[in-house]
């Protein structure tokens, strides 16, 4: 058993049982298994999903899209961002 995406847990078994099922992105596989969607927002995971869907799906790995990023659903305000202790208080 090879785990593939570790924020996740999720094994290549499984993510090559979802591309036969039909999940031909790593949208898709995004949205139905959590991969890259972790702590480290896929950045260990990414384009090791991205060489298994080319290699299962039989096409050049250029060819894979790349997932779709998104902006945070709630704005955080940049004084959240700073590190000092007084920026914080106001």
């Amino acid at each position: 058993m090879k785990i593939i995406c570790r924020c996740e847990d999720i094994t290549e078994e499984e993510i090559v049982q979802k591309i036969k099922e039909g999940y031909n992105t790593i949208d898709e596989l995004k949205r139905i298994l959590r991969v890259t969607m972790g702590l480290c927002q896929g950045k260990g995971c990414r384009r090791h999903i991205a060489r298994i869907l080319s290699r299962e799906l039989g096409v050049p790995i250029e060819k894979i899209k790349q997932p779709t990023y998104r902006p945070p659903t709630k704005p955080v305000p940049l004084k959240a961002c700073s590190s000092k202790a007084s920026d914080l208080e106001h």
